[in-house]
């Protein structure tokens, strides 16, 4: 065995020893009712939108052929990106490949060094790669501690600043202080970055997301991305601000430029999904309706969106209950080290809104009893 090999198996031996192997496995028609994936609204296989990503790709083909600087650009980007702006209550939206290069690109080209990034502690794994990416000093401040964000606004001796936060944290689901943080941001000249890429299509009278559903949405300093793979049921990422970070992005951002424009059947599955939630409350108050009654059967509080998270003793214990669950045709989720970043491991489940009201009563039977079990 080569070194480099050797180095391969020693990590992998680790990696078991500690209980943190992954693994990928299909999971189409294993007859489980899915509370770990992300499609919130059950959009992914709705007629409209199995018939927009169909119709964009007749249309336009199988790829766009190119980044959008070049030939990549199709008339489905320009419908897609007019409708998640207006969605969103936004000036403009950028469509891209996907959320993780949404946020790549917004940090990687509003950042760099001599610029100050102030981040949430428990910020997506995007974000942080996209705070290293920019070169910037980062600053990173205990969860939803606005008091601490602000401290180091007023102690940056006049550099350029951002925030950076999630609407819906990935990992707790919890909802940032999204009112405060608009203000300090503004009150000390500084960006706020905001991924909505749990809030989208789920907040809001129309699932405009967060700052839409505040009366917050389309102010000049604030940063929207998200992407379109949870709530719209379909793949890709979107940047929603002012028309001047847009142009600047279309201009510098490395991981947009240089990007293979995102699939016409993808755009057009989004773009069905975009208009489809406007008029689909119910489904919202439907997901909200699952999420209660999960959280009840999980013993925690409801979220304000989707997600869910049940604190576990550890690795272990997690993978354990997920097994369980299984067993029973539930698939949960977990978060493990290094993914968490508490360190802590824990249950993640996401509430559907397409679920039944007895798939929901079997699933709060077996949660109930698996977290008692492992909890």
């Amino acid at each position: 065995m080569t070194d480099a090999l050797q180095w391969l198996d020693d990590a992998a031996r680790a990696r078991e020893r500690a209980g943190l192997t992954r693994a990928l496995v299909p999971v189409s028609g294993d007859g489980l009712l899915d509370l770990a994936g992300n499609d919130y609204l059950g959009l992914r296989t709705h007629p409209a939108v199995i018939a927009g990503a169909v119709d964009a790709t007749r249309r336009y083909g199988g790829g766009a052929g190119a980044s959008r600087l070049v030939t990549g650009t199709l008339p489905v980007h320009a419908d897609l990106e007019a409708s998640l702006a207006d969605l969103a209550q936004v000036p403009t939206a950028l469509v891209t490949s996907t959320g993780y290069a949404a946020n790549l690109a917004v940090l990687s080209a509003l950042a760099g060094p001599g610029t100050l990034v102030v981040s949430d502690a428990h910020a997506h794994a995007s974000l942080i790669d996209g705070m290293r990416l920019a070169r910037a000093e980062v600053m990173v401040a205990p969860h939803n501690d606005v008091t601490a964000m602000e401290q180091a606004l007023a102690s940056r001796a006049g550099r350029r600043a951002l925030v950076v936060v999630e609407s819906i944290y990935s990992v707790l689901g919890d909802l940032a202080p999204l009112v405060e943080l608009v203000e300090v941001t503004r009150r000390h000249g500084a960006l706020l970055v905001v991924d909505e890429a749990h809030a989208l299509g789920v907040l809001g009278a129309c699932g405009g997301g967060a700052l839409a559903a505040l009366g917050l949405a389309g102010e000049d300093h604030v940063i929207v991305t998200g992407t379109l793979s949870k709530a719209l049921g379909s793949q890709g990422g979107v940047v929603l601000a002012h028309r001047a970070v847009r142009e600047h992005l279309v201009n510098t951002a490395r991981p947009f430029i240089y990007d293979t424009g995102l699939a016409p059947a993808a755009a057009g599955a989004a773009l069905a999904a975009s208009q489809l939630v406007r008029g689909e409350d119910s489904l919202r108050g439907r997901l909200r309706a699952n999420a209660a009654r999960l959280a009840a059967a999980c013993g925690v509080d409801t979220p304000p969106g989707a997600v869910m998270s049940v604190p576990m003793p550890g690795p272990s214990q997690a993978l354990a209950a997920v097994a369980e669950a299984a067993g029973h045709g539930i698939r949960i989720g977990c978060f493990r080290p290094p993914s968490t970043p508490d360190g802590d491991s824990r249950l993640r489940l996401t509430a559907h809104a397409d679920h039944s009201d007895a798939e929901l009563a079997h699933a709060a039977d077996v949660l109930a009893e698996v977290i008692a079990h492992h909890g």
